[in-house]
């Protein structure tokens, strides 16, 4: 399904909208137009005009309204992207490729089509010259039979490589610590299989580039569709309003009836006092854990053992364990003195619990195992922040600011006709300022089994 495992995924997996794809209900109308203008033309017994540029021989009566292109698709964002949406573009090609013929009975062309492609997961670069760009598809065949596909395919490849390339800096910002894919709810659900995959082909790739061991951690199951995730989760506010803001027992319930599977991650910001909330959390599922460890039931024990507590401090609020120092960026939402805080309770509150050595031992333990994952309003930069002042958070959950398309974000792919096959011969036809352009990672694409 990428360049990390030398596959490709099919339409088994996007189910196109095959039949509306064929009818130009994705493109952008101009495409419409221009089958209208190139079938048009073939009728009409071809290029008839004064103005063409020079071809090696006279123009009139070429039948431009079959002429077969060459179509290279490029990313003009600065910098590296990461690639993504390359398979389901080839998906596209695969079963969109044609047209309809006089009785408006759709006729397959794609068998006629040359491809080349680089894989999802491969990095394209771009320094600021269109002149020299790094095509990610290559297409040559009859323009007409294809057209259509332009605005689908730059669209999935712009929104999953804008997310895969947001993902990946934000994996480098976070120094090889998890990061929690988290954006669901800031965007269309008909996205989120498209996003999800985006974000794990980034997890796959910065593993590859930093010799990393992250796992992918989704929030819903359609962002792991496509490559065989599932959608993890705690609790939300929600639930503890349900235990009367009482957080503890929230995450006792959530513990006692959630499989042991997955992790216990308190959220501890409900009542605006983390230290506390996560503290209370903490001292109340010890004692079931120990408990159920006297008692000779080790397995069950298990679902006592407190994985994590959430910060998640909104950004307009000062958390009751941080002091006033009068500076917002200071003061307010998930903060560096937050985070220490909540770190420095939590590897001593044992203390306070007046056990017996052995007790002790367990539960000093049990209180320093506890992680620390930051959530809400994080980007790279805040990231970078807290990484360099050596924060205790041990995972990150980022959301918005991983589908952001902005002025340093936006992908903004394109596609370029740059040649022209006439009689038999490939001749340069780019618009004046682009140029046909290699990449060392295209390699030919079978597309039959797509």
């Amino acid at each position: 399904m990428s360049l990390f495992n030398n596959s490709r995924l099919t339409n088994e997996v996007f189910k196109l909208d095959v039949e509306r794809m064929r009818q130009g209900w994705y493109s952008d109308k101009y495409f419409n137009n221009i089958l209208l203008m190139l079938e048009g033309v073939g009728a009409d017994g071809g290029y008839q005009g004064d103005y063409a540029r020079d071809i090696g021989r006279a123009p009139y009566g070429l039948d431009v309204g079959g002429i077969e292109v060459e179509l290279q698709v490029f990313t003009r964002r600065m910098g590296k992207t990461v690639v993504v949406g390359v398979d389901k573009s080839l998906s596209m090609i695969r079963h969109c490729t044609g047209y309809f013929d006089a009785r408006n009975q759709w006729v397959d062309t794609w068998q006629n089509l040359e491809v080349e492609a680089i894989h999802d997961g491969g990095i394209t670069e771009y320094e600021g010259d269109p002149m020299r760009v790094k095509p990610v598809i290559k297409i040559r065949g009859r323009y007409r039979d294809f057209a259509l596909l332009e605005t689908p395919i730059l669209g999935i490849l712009s929104r999953s490589s804008r997310i895969a390339t947001n993902v990946y800096k934000v994996l480098r910002s976070a120094r090889g610590k998890p990061v929690l894919f988290f954006p669901a709810r800031f965007d269309l659900h008909e996205a989120q299989a498209a996003d999800g995959y985006a974000y794990d082909i980034a997890v796959e790739r910065f593993n590859m580039d930093f010799k990393g061991k992250l796992q992918s951690f989704v929030s819903t199951d359609a962002q792991g569709d496509w490559w065989g995730g599932g959608g993890g989760g705690t609790i939300a506010h929600a639930a503890i309003a349900c235990f009367l803001g009482d957080t503890a027992a929230a995450m006792m319930a959530f513990a006692k009836h959630v499989p042991a599977s997955v992790p216990r991650i308190a959220l501890v910001d409900f009542n605006n006092d983390s230290v506390l909330a996560s503290l209370q959390t903490m001292r109340t599922m010890f004692d079931r854990y120990a408990e159920l460890m006297d008692a000779g039931q080790p397995e069950e024990a298990q679902k006592y053992v407190l994985y994590a507590v959430r910060l998640d401090t909104s950004g307009n609020m000062r958390d009751e364990s941080v002091p006033p120092l009068g500076d917002p960026a200071l003061d307010l939402g998930v903060t560096p003195r937050l985070a220490f805080n909540v770190r420095l309770a939590l590897d001593n509150e044992w203390k306070n619990w007046g056990l017996s050595s052995d007790r002790a031992v367990m539960a000093e333990e049990f209180c320093r195992n506890v992680r620390i994952v930051a959530t809400g309003g994080f980007s790279p930069d805040k990231i970078d922040r807290f990484e360099r002042l050596n924060v205790p958070v041990d995972i990150y959950g980022v959301g918005s600011s991983l589908i952001r398309n902005d002025r340093a974000t936006n992908n903004d792919f394109t596609a370029d006709i740059v040649r022209l096959r006439i009689d038999g011969e490939w001749r340069d036809m780019s618009k004046i300022g682009r140029a046909p352009c290699d990449n060392a990672e295209l390699r030919p694409v079978n597309i039959a089994g797509l």
